[in-house]
C-alpha cells in the first residue's frame, strides 16, 4: 500500500460517501449510534445533503476508498465542532489512515474557528478509545446512552485545537509533530 489521500466530500461525492458509510455500518454496526437498516432507508437526497454540506472527509489509498469522518456543530456549543461517523476499513488500519482523517476534521474545524474538537466513543471500543487518546483526546467525564441500545453507553471526549497558524508555529518549535503528507 502506498500513502493516504484524504479528501473533503462534495455535494457530486454522495454515492461514494453513502457506500462507504453503509460499509462502515455493515462491516462494525456496534461502533456507531445508527444502524445500517436506518441509513439504507435514507433517500438518495439525504446523502446528497450530507455529502453538500462539506463535513465529510474520505480516505483513498491505491485508488479505494477505506475510511471516512464527518464533523458538525452542535447548536448548544458554538466553539465546539463533533467528530463522528469516523472509520477506517480493516485491510487499511494501522497505516495512519484514521490519523489523516482526524487531523482533517482538526483543520476543517480550526479554520472555522472552533476551540474544541470533540467525539463519542463506544465504551468497549478500546482500539477507538486508544487512538483518540494517542492524537491528544482525553475524557470529559460526560457519558450518555448509546441511542442504538441503551444497555450501553459512550463517553465524550475532547482535544483543544489550535489555530492553523499557531499550529505551525508550535510544530517548527517541536512540541507538534510534523505534518503528515496527504493527497487533496
Amino acid at each position: 500500500m502506498t500513502g493516504t489521500a484524504v479528501v473533503r466530500v462534495s455535494r457530486a461525492d454522495w454515492p461514494t460517501l453513502k457506500d462507504v458509510r453503509l460499509r462502515a455500518l455493515a462491516a462494525d454496526p456496534a461502533a456507531f449510534a445508527s444502524t445500517l437498516a436506518r441509513e439504507q432507508a435514507f433517500e438518495d437526497e439525504v446523502w446528497r445533503e450530507r455529502a453538500g454540506a462539506g463535513r465529510s472527509f474520505i480516505a483513498r489509498r491505491d485508488g479505494a476508498v477505506v475510511g471516512v469522518v464527518s464533523y458538525y456543530l452542535e447548536d448548544a456549543r458554538p466553539g465546539e465542532r463533533q467528530l463522528a461517523s469516523m472509520w477506517v476499513a480493516p485491510q487499511a488500519r494501522r497505516f495512519g489512515v484514521a490519523h489523516a482523517l482526524v487531523e482533517a476534521v482538526q483543520e476543517a474545524a480550526a479554520a472555522e474557528g472552533a476551540a474544541r474538537l470533540t467525539l463519542f466513543v463506544v465504551d468497549d471500543n478500546d482500539a477507538a478509545r486508544r487512538l483518540y487518546e494517542r492524537l491528544g483526546f482525553r475524557p470529559t467525564g460526560e457519558v450518555q446512552a448509546l441511542p442504538t441500545d441503551p444497555r450501553r453507553s459512550e463517553v465524550r471526549y475532547a482535544l483543544a485545537l489550535v489555530g492553523a497558524d499557531q499550529a505551525e508555529v508550535q510544530r517548527q518549535a517541536g512540541c507538534l509533530p510534523a505534518r503528515r503528507p496527504r493527497g487533496r
